[in-house]
This record gives structure tokens, sequence and C-alpha cells, in this order.
């Protein structure tokens, strides 16, 4: 999306014109944050966004997804938490990711997935 994208653009718009429910994790944003990242187009993206905070509960749902799977370490850790957060939502749902692979490992068959 910070790239502008504009399928991905389309999709962010139009997506809340439709009544989608539009959801990131907060671990996403710092996954996603880096030094060459426009400050504004990432403003505007994280406001078009509803953002769910890493609670307790993601994080211990997060290490039973990485238990469950056989993955652990800090290279799926952010991914188990999205994953936790994706399946709290009220389905179907739709993820957008550049890790198609790993997140399939680690999400229930509710979660279909766009490669990026």
């Amino acid at each position: 999306m910070l790239s502008r994208d504009p399928w991905l653009y389309k999709i962010l718009t139009e997506g809340r014109g439709l009544g989608f429910k539009r959801v990131i994790s907060a671990a996403t944003i710092l996954e996603a944050s880096h030094a060459k990242v426009n400050r504004a187009r990432w403003d505007f993206v994280l406001s078009e966004l509803r953002i769910e905070p890493v609670s307790v509960d993601i994080a211990r749902e997060g290490a039973e997804l990485l238990r469950s799977t056989g993955l652990s370490g800090h290279k799926y850790a952010i991914d188990a938490m999205v994953a936790a957060t994706a399946m709290r939502q009220p389905g179907p749902v739709i993820m957008l990711t550049s890790d198609v692979d790993d997140m399939a490992k680690l999400c229930d068959k509710r979660v279909r997935f766009i490669g990026l």
C-alpha cells in the first residue's frame, strides 16, 4: 500500500464503501515501519484501518499457533500474532500478505490469502 500500488489503494478505499472491515494487527505496524516509508502515506493508510492491539490473549494464541505448527523463534513471532488477530475476526477473512506460505501454516481454513 505504501508503494502507491493502485490495486492496493483501490482495495483500501473501496473496501470502506463496501462495508468491509479492514483490520491490521498493531504488530504489523512495527514490522512494516522503516526509514524509507513515506510518513504521510503511512499515516493515511493507518487512518483507513482498524488497528487491533496485541494483547496477552493474542500473544498466547500466537504462541499456541507456533507450538501446533512446529514453527518457533522471532522469525515467526509477528506472523503468529497477525494470524491470531486474523482468526479472531468474523469470517470470511481475506488476508493480504507477502508471506502466504507461512501464514497458511498458521491460520485456519476460514482465512483466505492474497499474495502481495
